[in-house]
């Protein structure tokens, strides 16, 4: 069994050269939890998220800035939340009763 250490976080970095290979690279992924795009014209960001499957989206934004009341689970194999019992299925796997 690996340590702590070993086993993450891991922040995997792709190469491509132009968004329709973005979007080819993104649309090929089964997962979809939350997805951020950084961009100088927020509004072609808007349209080329149109194009990628994703539970949460951040426009020029960090992918942790989510809200927490809002019903979130993910897309393809990513999440819990809407899929698999909602936020009391949340509560209940990353909580602890003491």
């Amino acid at each position: 069994m690996a340590s702590t250490a070993e086993a993450g976080p891991v922040a995997p970095v792709t190469r491509f050269s132009s968004v329709d290979e973005l979007a080819d690279l993104v649309n090929a992924s089964d997962y979809g939890l939350s997805l951020g795009i950084l961009a100088k014209d927020a509004f072609r960001a808007y349209e080329l998220a149109d194009r990628l499957p994703s539970g949460i989206l951040h426009i020029n934004d960090q992918t942790v800035d989510d809200e927490s009341q809002a019903p979130f689970g993910g897309v393809g194999a990513s999440g819990t939340g809407a899929r698999f019992g909602g936020h009391e299925a949340n509560i209940e796997a990353f909580t602890e009763t003491q």
